[in-house]
């Protein structure tokens, strides 16, 4: 045998250009666990609607009531959004009385929502 993976073979992958390059970003790469994760963690992300209510909770605490009322929507589709949003821990409840506050579930999370909007800010640099 070669040392060839039979895969590699048969679907032709081109030799590196920058072989050292590769291969320590190859060393370094996340298991693909891990990306699979990740990519998920951005699909949680790509819904205008769940954005909305994080911009809206970077702001402040709010209940799904006020939530809906600041977003013109019904208070069973914010839920159903911070279901997920929970499920993904970018969003916190606590319980005041009756009412669940809902919040950003850390600082890592409004650092996320912020550097997005920094990003967009910079407008098209081409």
């Amino acid at each position: 045998m070669n040392g060839v993976d039979p895969v590699e073979q048969r679907v032709n992958i081109p030799e590196a250009i920058h072989g050292g390059i590769v291969r320590d970003a190859k060393n370094r790469m996340p298991e693909e666990g891990f990306c699979h994760s990740l990519a998920g963690f951005f699909k949680v992300l790509g819904d205008t609607t769940r954005v909305r209510i994080l911009l809206a909770l970077a702001l402040s605490e709010m209940c799904v009531a006020d939530i809906a009322c600041l977003l013109g929507m019904t208070q069973s589709a914010i839920s159903h959004q911070l279901r997920v949003l929970r499920q993904a821990r970018l969003v916190k409840a606590r319980r005041m009385g009756k009412i669940s506050l809902y919040s950003l579930d850390d600082e890592h999370v409004e650092s996320i929502v912020a550097e997005g909007a920094k990003h967009l800010s910079h407008g098209d640099r081409r």
